[in-house]
């Protein structure tokens, strides 16, 4: 045995003389990468995809809520159903606010229930709208239409609780290869984005259509997020892979939802009296809470961008 141990050593000795032994001893790291920190790894993306989509639909709602509070009361709310976005719009923001902040990879059944009655709200809505527009002298009518109640608005309710919908969807997938319609999730949420923000540039285009386009920075929202939308279609449709400028363009559409707002404050204090008749002039003024509705989409189209960069077809 002693003749043994005193072999080993000698052989260990020549060994690193020979420099077969020359790599120098490492300690060992306290967080070593294993398969479960691969999937933990994978999974913040998961969820944080989950999250983004969360605050989407929070500012939509936020966007929602201000925006049929403001037109409902210049109809002075005369039908009982016209105070239904407000609670729904206000269930939608609070439940995109608690996705927001959890972590949990599992959906959570209130806020799923939520984010289906605010779709559902605004289905609904959109169908009163509609019927708003449809009886009125001329019917369907490029007139009625601009004048009318907006068919547009009640969309940003829907698109709240489809995108909160999602997020909570998504949290129930496994970490590794989520899919999300048969597809993988990244290229599903991908597509719902840019849908999202089509319907927006309808909207937009129409009322800025409305308005002649008499400032030139009118046309901004009608060429900027156009591009991001087409952009993440090819994202969702070509082979995963960085897409740098997908993501600088969808930062900049996000960035148009914070400067449209700026400019709709600035054409309210253009308005007679200004922001001393802010009462008379916010519910006559171009409408403050609707460009943020950019802003919520690109942040979606964002997360959608860091789930579908990870994956692998």
């Amino acid at each position: 045995m002693l003749g043994a141990l005193c072999a080993a050593s000698g052989a260990i000795a020549l060994a690193n003389r020979n420099g077969a032994l020359a790599r120098p001893h490492r300690r060992p790291s306290r967080h070593p990468i294993t398969p479960r920190a691969l999937r933990d790894s994978a999974s913040l993306v998961h969820i944080d995809a989950a999250r983004g989509f969360n605050h989407s639909s929070a500012l939509l709602a936020f966007s929602a809520l201000a925006d049929s509070a403001v037109e409902h009361y210049r109809g002075s709310f005369e039908n009982p159903a016209m105070y239904t976005p407000l609670v729904s719009a206000t269930c939608s923001l609070v439940a995109g606010l608690h996705g927001g902040a959890d972590r949990t990879p599992a959906a959570h059944s209130v806020r799923h229930a939520v984010y289906f009655t605010a779709a559902a709200a605004g289905v609904a809505g959109t169908a009163f709208h509609l019927y708003n527009v449809t009886k009125r002298p001329g019917g369907f009518s490029w007139h009625n239409l601009f004048y009318g109640a907006p068919l547009g608005a009640p969309m940003a309710l829907l698109l709240s609780g489809a995108l909160g919908a999602i997020g909570e969807r998504l949290r129930n997938e496994p970490a590794v290869d989520p899919r999300l319609a048969g597809m993988p999730a990244g290229k599903a949420l991908a597509l719902a984005a840019g849908v999202g923000l089509a319907g927006t540039i309808a909207e937009v285009g129409l009322l800025h259509f409305r308005g002649a386009f008499q400032h030139r920075a009118m046309y901004a929202p009608v060429t900027i997020p156009p591009v991001a939308a087409a952009m993440l279609a090819h994202v969702a449709l070509s082979a995963p892979r960085e897409h740098w400028l997908t993501r600088v363009w969808l930062r900049v559409t996000a960035a148009l939802g914070v400067v449209g707002t700026l400019f709709h404050a600035r054409g309210i204090a253009r308005s007679q009296g200004g922001w001393r008749n802010w009462s008379q002039n916010i519910l006559g003024g171009p409408p403050l809470p609707a460009p943020p509705s950019f802003t919520a989409l690109a942040l979606a189209g964002l997360a959608a961008l860091r789930l579908r960069e990870t994956e692998d077809e």
